[in-house]
């Protein structure tokens, strides 16, 4: 590529990014290609993998949505995602495991909770945007079509998994993204722009990322396409996890423009009604 080449080509994929960005409903009818994602191969007797676990945080419930698309016609980036979940103990696939993932929008913002975005105060109570669950098949896979996630104050931009057996938490992680992808983002697509406040946190600086044992391991794998981002990644389960007792609950009220603190407060969670859809 000569020296001429590059400016064009930084400009047609900036507007490419916020022509689609601007409607990922549109791309809605193109099948998530699960079919990139190789089956590890197990090593000759011994664990391969280890799970990296990763806090909750305060914005997690089960609306029970059973889909691919988690969008609900929101502005973003498209992100296709394709994880593929193995057994730590053998690394062969890992067929019927629930994954469920949510993470904060374009903007910020989390579905389901009153009180974000500082002193503006939005609430985003009762709908779903940015959730969604999918069961592995044989070969261990679970897709979706998201968005690229916006940041709040106090975190990097991250997706938040969790990995279910028979209805047992066995994992939960959160996934994250470059800095140097993320600040591109974040600086030219509309979506993400606009917020009244710079972002303040970034993979270095987070303490949920630093804290989390083996947290760099959940880094997407990243590849750009014409008209969206895929991302995947290899998470292993350890089938006889038993994920501790927990309480969840609202998170207090934000300042400063973050969702919320990142800690889980008290409470009971009542799940939300059951919608299925979004294919």
């Amino acid at each position: 590529m000569t020296q001429t080449d590059r400016p064009a080509s930084r400009l047609t994929r900036r507007a490419t990014l916020g022509a689609f960005a601007g409607a990922p409903a549109a791309l809605a009818a193109r099948p998530v290609r699960a079919q990139g994602a190789a089956a590890p191969v197990a090593p000759a007797g011994g664990m391969c993998v280890l799970p990296v676990e990763a806090v909750e945080g305060p914005f997690y419930f089960d609306p029970q949505l059973d889909r691919s698309d988690i969008t609900e016609g929101r502005p973003g980036v498209p992100l296709e995602l394709t994880l593929t979940v193995i057994d730590a103990a053998t690394c062969t696939p890992l067929p019927g495991a629930r994954v469920d993932i949510w993470h904060a929008d374009a903007a910020g913002l989390y579905s389901g909770y009153p009180s974000q975005g500082g002193a503006v105060g939005v609430s985003t109570e009762g709908q779903t945007f940015m959730r969604g669950s999918q069961v592995t098949g044989a070969g261990g896979l679970a897709s979706f079509r998201t968005v690229y996630p916006g940041w709040y104050r106090g975190r990097t931009p991250h997706i938040h998994v969790k990995l279910l057996l028979s209805a047992r938490e066995v994992l939960t992680t959160q996934l994250y993204f470059p800095d140097a992808l993320s600040e591109y983002v974040f600086e030219h697509v509309p979506a993400y722009r606009g917020r009244g406040a710079e972002r303040d946190t970034v993979n270095a600086t987070d303490g949920v990322l630093n804290s989390t044992e083996n947290g760099r391991k959940t880094f997407l794998n990243l590849r750009e396409e014409i008209d969206r981002y895929v991302g995947t990644l290899t998470i292993a389960a350890d089938r006889a996890a038993v994920a501790a007792p927990r309480r969840r609950g609202p998170p207090p009220p934000p300042s400063g423009g973050a969702p919320g603190s990142g800690q889980r407060p008290e409470g009971p969670l009542v799940p939300g009604p059951v919608v299925r859809g979004g294919e």
